[in-house]
């Protein structure tokens, strides 16, 4: 059985993304991309489909240890896992190497004192646990092959195999270091090169410590700040620059429920944010590679613009079900593909504009044909933001009127009137300043309920949504307007969880919600993080700050996070790690920060 989702460490080498189990089980590995099949599928399943263990080795019919410490060496994604033993205590160095070459895993381990019997137990399964690969020995080296892949595996320990699996024994001294790596490469050409375990160690350090030093943020939250930024550049695609929403799929927002999504590839959405949150920090190379991912996925297609693509900008994400796959904790089904690709999400314009806006506002080198996109999606917008959208949320209900995506439209339009008056584009200024005034005007007479003093999720609507918290965030009205107080209040009363955390919308149980599904789900950490935004923006900062901190509280122990947080089993939920999630978390560090607004 798979750990609880807090329980795994991310390793990657921002082209794709391994978790890590606290007994040192790798559950989930994609090769040779974040969206490629699984070769490690266990998270989803059982061990038949797909693990690699490495640990002290115990009892056949007993648990496998869990290790006493783990940390992620310095500012990188390096995993150190140390287990003491009645024998003594090893250490276990798992990283990935970032590449050019053949994709690699690598696991290192080293005795610290008295000797300790370890086992190495590696099975894979390509294609999500479906496929068992043909294993053998090719001078000298165990690889694995099935269809077009194939992953070689390296050790200088004595291997052997049993029951469909490769195991390694041995024991480890004082001082010793023993590395496995497992390498994947085209199952058409030659073995790739034999790895160098310790050199990747020392490169792939190097390569962290160089990135980190980037960091403009040296405020009271640094140490989370690093983490955040060090996982969003983990989630980043780095031949292409597409950022995905999370490594993995399926991970569920209701445990045993059918909230099951696939997150690995790009979202306008996400990646936008993502993108803000970097170049507040001082990483203009991710927004300039982010940039030219963004024209090349959109192309000269602008009216029919998706709301995410393929990290290489693919646009066929077809949406299917793997029914050999119980899923997490019986949460089924587990699902790839996403097929809210190709619905209408207005409020997408605003983000990609945003973005855009914030790239040139920090002296992003000037790129025409991203101003001129910038215009033709305005164009659209002239023609489009009266129409009921799916929103923020990818409902599978009918389309309405949502209010946060009308007040993203007048983003768009806002940013765009910015750019025309820079001098940095040309385009019709006074046509599309009434239009900013007409979309203003519509959302404050249709999306606000005068009764309740608070803007309502969609136009004629009883419900609320966080994504209303974005509102004087984005500018659209000032922070101490009533509106804006009233809508956050309201929010606090009738979407706060017991312990303060903030849910995206009302959800009915067993009876099909507003969102077309079946089921609740907990509360959702972004917009618990907006919360905490709003609070400091009105004044409230104290209150602002324990939220805040409450919510680095549900942090891993290696300062990660999932999408949510259900209240009831006190733990995350949803995919992992999120970039969603860790996004907000700077944007709030930041303004604390800069208010003063934080302890000792």
């Amino acid at each position: 059985m798979a750990g609880r989702i807090e329980d795994y460490a991310l390793i990657g080498d921002m082209q794709t993304a391994a978790l890590v189990c606290r007994d040192g089980t790798v559950d989930w590995l994609c090769l040779p991309r974040f969206d490629s099949h699984a070769i490690f599928a266990g998270l989803l399943g059982t061990e038949e489909h797909g693990f690699w263990r490495l640990g002290p080795a115990h009892a056949a019919d007993a648990k496998p240890p869990t290790a006493a410490r783990r940390s992620y060496r310095g500012d990188s994604l390096i995993l150190e896992s140390e287990w003491d033993t009645p024998r003594g205590t090893v250490r276990v160095t798992d990283f990935m190497p970032p590449r050019d070459g053949a994709p690699q895993l690598i696991r290192i381990v080293e005795g610290v004192t008295g000797r300790v019997p370890m086992r190495s137990a590696l099975r894979m399964r390509f294609s999500y646990g479906r496929v068992v690969p043909w294993v053998h020995r090719h001078e000298g080296r165990t690889v694995a092959v099935a269809g077009p892949d194939s992953v070689w595996f390296d050790t200088e320990a004595e291997t052997y195999g049993k029951s469909l699996t490769t195991y390694a024994d041995f024991t480890v001294a004082p001082g010793e270091r023993i590395a496995f790596t497992i390498s994947w490469q085209p199952s058409h050409k030659q073995p790739p090169p034999l790895p160098e375990p310790e050199t990747s160690l020392e490169a792939t350090e190097e390569f962290w410590r160089e990135w980190v030093e980037h960091c403009t943020y040296h405020g009271p939250y640094r140490e989370a700040v690093i983490r955040s930024l060090i996982t969003l550049k983990a989630l980043t695609y780095a031949p292409t620059g597409g950022i995905v929403a999370a490594p993995t799929t399926s991970l569920p927002e209701d445990i045993g429920g059918v909230r099951n999504w696939d997150y690995r590839y790009t979202w306008l959405r996400d990646a936008a944010i993502t993108l803000s949150s970097l170049l507040r920090t001082g990483y203009r190379e991710e927004a300039r590679a982010w940039r030219e991912w963004l024209l090349r996925a959109v192309a000269g297609d602008p009216e029919n613009l998706q709301i995410m693509y393929g990290i290489a900008g693919e646009r066929e994400l077809g949406e299917a079900e793997l029914d050999w796959l119980p899923g997490y904790e019986k949460s089924a089904p587990v699902r790839v593909g996403n097929g809210a690709a190709h619905q209408l999400q207005l409020d997408v314009y605003g983000e990609v504009t945003e973005a855009l806006h914030l790239g040139h506002m920090t002296g992003l080198a000037r790129n025409d044909y991203a101003s001129l996109l910038q215009l033709k999606l305005i164009r659209y917008l002239e023609d489009h933001w009266q129409e009921p959208d799916e929103g923020i949320w990818e409902v599978r209900g009918p389309r309405r009127h949502f209010v946060h995506s009308k007040v993203m439209a007048w983003v768009a339009v806002d940013r765009t009137i910015k750019l025309i008056e820079s001098g940095d584009a040309d385009g019709p200024l006074e046509r599309w300043k009434e239009l900013r005034d007409d979309i203003h005007r519509d959302v404050c007479e249709k999306g606000y309920d005068k009764e309740r003093n608070t803007f309502t999720q969609s136009y004629g609507s009883q419900e609320l949504d966080a994504s209303l918290l974005l509102i004087p965030q984005m500018g659209f009205l000032p922070p101490d307007d009533k509106r804006v107080i009233g809508t956050i209040e309201a929010i606090q009363r009738e979407l706060s969880t017991s312990d303060g955390f903030i849910l995206r919308y009302p959800t009915e149980g067993a009876h099909t919600g507003v969102d077309g599904l079946p089921g609740d789900e907990g509360a959702f950490l972004a917009c618990s993080f907006w919360m905490a935004d709003d609070l400091a923006m009105i004044g409230r900062v104290d209150e602002a700050r324990k939220l805040f901190e409450k919510l680095l509280a549900l942090r891993n122990d290696l300062g990660l996070l999932a999408e949510e947080w259900d209240p009831r089993l006190q733990r995350q939920v949803g995919n992992f790690p999120q970039a969603f999630s860790h996004v907000p978390l700077i944007d709030t560090a930041l303004r604390l920060t800069a208010s003063g607004a934080y302890g000792g």
